[in-house]
């Protein structure tokens, strides 16, 4: 009879728990260097992270990832997501810096009213372009900046009628090239066309990969380097925003594809302990004057919520990780 007693005490004791306790992932921002863009670690000279939701001034955020930044004039602009906290939207947001390692928050610059997020910032000629992923709007958007950084504007719907994450656009051998997969994660196309706004196409041999989640889902900025195309992609198998592992691209033609994984996978991963304790997921390499590398990269913890008031911002916050 006691050990009947014990057992509903601890049952009713555990229901409390899960009713005031819950865990979410806690993302953030940070910088790592290193002497190639695979080789990349958190510098000594710096604290990580450089950016948390704390940072946002002009709305509430929950959180902060997928960045992509960009060099101009002596100035390093950064874009990434900043989850809404009122509306449980991600929107775009900017933050600056002058040396590429002290950040400062500027300002939400595009929201729309369906989710955005993986904000690949990229130039042509000398004009700034972004498509960031709006699969809740079954397309591929390309925004242009009107006025740089803070004004942008829809220009082209550059594919639509599918969910396409967290698409990753580069130019190569005179053509534009887009990978993007499914909100699943498992599935990796590509898409080329002669001009940035002329028609895409579809690759011949897509799926490029099916029903592999360590490979298929974009990473990050695809590296044309020294004649060579590299791409990174996220494992997302077993939890969202494992690691970071990087592919040398062999052959690229409008007929045919083929693949090498780098010897030194996984780029990025979990730390053990501190902002990017539970896994990584994103990054953007620069190379340097010196011939060094920058990279923005984001990582998260497991972080504790009490009360009821975060039981349903908590349900929300697994919502939008899932669709980033």
């Amino acid at each position: 009879m006691e050990l009947k007693n014990s057992n509903k005490t601890e049952s009713f004791l555990q229901k409390i728990a899960k009713t005031f306790v819950r865990r979410k992932q806690d993302w953030s921002i940070g910088i790592y260097t290193g002497e190639s863009p695979f080789k990349l670690s958190s510098p000594e000279n710096i604290q990580n992270p450089v950016l948390t939701a704390k940072d946002v001034t002009d709305i509430t955020a929950k959180f902060v990832a997928d960045p992509f930044m960009v060099y101009e004039n002596g100035t390093w602009y950064m874009f990434f997501e900043v989850l809404n906290d009122v509306n449980n939207r991600g929107e775009i947001g900017l933050a600056t810096s002058n040396n590429g390692f002290n950040w400062n928050y500027q300002q939400i610059v595009i929201k729309e009213n369906f989710h955005l997020s993986y904000p690949y910032v990229f130039k042509v000629k000398d004009e700034y372009y972004m498509i960031p992923e709006s699969y809740e709007a079954n397309s591929v958007r390309l925004y242009k900046a009107v006025e740089f950084p803070t004004q942008w504007t829809l220009v082209k719907t550059l594919l639509e009628g599918d969910n396409y994450v967290d698409s990753s656009i580069f130019n190569f051998d005179e053509k534009w090239w887009i990978f993007t997969t499914s909100p699943q994660g498992n599935t990796l196309h590509l898409y080329y066309a002669d001009e940035l706004m002329g028609n895409w196409i579809q690759h011949p041999q897509i799926p490029l990969i099916e029903e592999n989640l360590n490979t298929s889902r974009p990473g990050g900025r695809v590296l044309v380097w020294n004649g060579k195309i590299f791409r990174y992609t996220q494992d997302v198998e077993g939890n969202y925003g494992n690691q970071v592992r990087a592919y040398e691209i062999t052959n690229l033609t409008t007929t045919n594809y083929q693949e090498k994984a780098i010897v030194d996978n996984p780029i990025i991963k979990a730390s053990g302990y501190g902002w990017n304790k539970m896994g990584m997921h994103n990054i953007d390499p620069h190379q340097l004057d010196n011939g060094k590398w920058i990279a923005c990269v984001d990582g998260y913890q497991i972080v504790f919520v009490f009360g009821m008031a975060q039981h349903k911002q908590v349900k929300n916050m697994t919502k939008a990780n899932a669709r980033k």
